[in-house]
């Protein structure tokens, strides 16, 4: 009787297993690095016609790289202090790159890094109100330690993944912060406690957000993988770096469900000099699966992008931040003199080379995003209510009724133009004159 009992326990052990209810939460992240603004930078976005700064222009081309991300977020390396506006050393810049980043898709900002206090206290209070007034999520500095405490760590969530965003920074240019505004300096017993609150709020997982590191320099120094180490024996999950203003290493260690990037470089700003002038989204993807005793989270996928700040010869609208992916197969039509397209093509060897060789299970994403996809679709043109059409629709149908009254349907969404001309050809049977083929991008559309 023991004999068979100890047989039949592993099997009822397994059933027990099996009869408990399990779902999977994803939640996609988006790291951008360091956001500047610089004089040449303020002087290009100034339209004299209206007499406002315009920065649409610059992130036009970002959007859809931002909205394929659950959540993005960046490093705002700058005050929205006010006029009079100011690049380099002390940074002020107009609220109208803030809208514009917003407009974009930009989520959430961090705010602690050396140029955090560049307008004082006036500054540092008027960047929060900016920030509150436009719908950010920010975080790494305060009004003061009550504003802190009721909002430190900042907890975000989507689609059923709860994390925790920490932000600290080694200073602020020796300019002091005044009282009763706090500035999240680099200070291990703080983080410590931080780090054991944000876990005591349950949440799925811890990542903290450095301003760290020497500038201009392509490898991590001892300071910042002491800190990584750190945060990673106290919980953290991701461990990303700004500061250096250029790219260095991204690893993800994959047994210790562990990832740093220790500095994405340069997101925007006016810094011209090689490995300055561009810099790496990094895409994080957090898996959640959820029991009914547990929920274990895990980076289930981790890959970046390059992205590379223009600044044309002349003419206005001369600064736009290029994905990589979108320039780098059509590249004339982006960057419109030989100088510069040699400027980008070394920004993009010189990246490829140092990451390829430094990087840890974290490889380029070179693929467009969905939404920038040229796509073609198959148009049926009949005053039919309900068309019988004998082949099968690829992807569903979309259907609408034109200013004559022609009911016209949309086949959705071939991603080569061959497919879309052989898939009319089979309904021109049915409707021999009334099908073409549409040319779409994104969505359908029924211009």
């Amino acid at each position: 009787m023991r004999k068979r009992l100890i047989i039949l326990l592993p099997l009822l052990t397994a059933f027990i297993t099996s009869m408990q209810a399990q779902d999977t939460a994803r939640l996609s992240l988006l790291f951008l690095g360091d956001i500047m603004q610089h004089e040449t930078q303020l002087v290009d976005a100034y339209n004299p016609r209206t007499g406002r700064y315009e920065y649409d222009h610059c992130f036009s081309l970002l959007k859809p790289y931002f909205n394929e991300a659950d959540i993005t977020i960046g490093n705002l390396e700058l005050t929205l202090g006010g006029p009079p506006y100011k690049g380099y050393p002390q940074f002020s810049a107009p609220d109208a790159l803030a809208a514009s980043l917003k407009e974009a898709g930009v989520d959430v900002l961090v705010t602690a890094n050396n140029h955090s206090v560049d307008r004082r206290r006036k500054g540092l209070e008027r960047t929060i109100r900016v920030l509150d007034s436009l719908g950010f999520q920010y975080t790494g500095t305060f009004k003061d330690s009550a504003r802190r405490a009721e909002s430190y760590p900042l907890i975000l969530a989507k689609h059923g993944v709860r994390f925790a965003l920490l932000n600290y920074t080694y200073g602020t240019n020796g300019i002091s912060v005044t009282k009763p505004n706090i500035v999240n300096l680099i200070d291990t017993a703080q983080i410590r406690v931080d780090i054991n609150k944000a876990r005591e709020s349950k949440v799925d997982a811890i990542i903290v957000f450095f301003h760290w590191g020497d500038e201009y320099q392509l490898l991590p120094n001892r300071e910042q993988k002491r800190l990584a180490a750190f945060c990673f024996d106290l919980g953290a999950t991701l461990v990303i770096g700004a500061h250096p203003h250029v790219l260095q290493p991204m690893e993800w260690d994959k047994e210790k469900n562990q990832l740093v990037a220790y500095s994405l470089g340069n997101f925007v700003s006016g810094q011209r000099t090689r490995n300055r002038d561009g810099g790496g989204m990094l895409s994080v993807t957090l898996e959640t699966v959820i029991t009914d005793s547990a929920r274990n989270t895990s980076i289930s996928d981790a890959s970046f992008r390059f992205q590379w700040v223009y600044k044309a010869a002349e003419g206005t609208r001369r600064f736009r931040v290029l994905p990589v992916s979108t320039a780098e197969p059509q590249l004339s039509r982006y960057v419109r003199d030989e100088a510069s397209r040699e400027a980008y093509r070394l920004f993009v060897s010189d990246s490829r080379q140092h990451l390829k060789k430094y990087n840890r299970n974290i490889a380029e994403n070179t693929q467009l995003p969905v939404e920038t996809i040229t796509r073609y679709a198959v148009e049926i043109s009949t005053k039919e209510i309900n068309p019988t059409v004998s082949y099968a629709v690829p992807f569903g149908i979309d259907t609408f009724t034109d200013s004559q009254q022609i009911r016209r349907y949309l086949s959705g969404n071939f991603v080569n133009y061959e497919s879309a001309v052989s898939y009319r050809e089979k309904i021109k049977e049915v409707f021999p004159e009334s099908v073409v083929v549409r040319l779409i991008n994104g969505t359908i559309s029924a211009d």
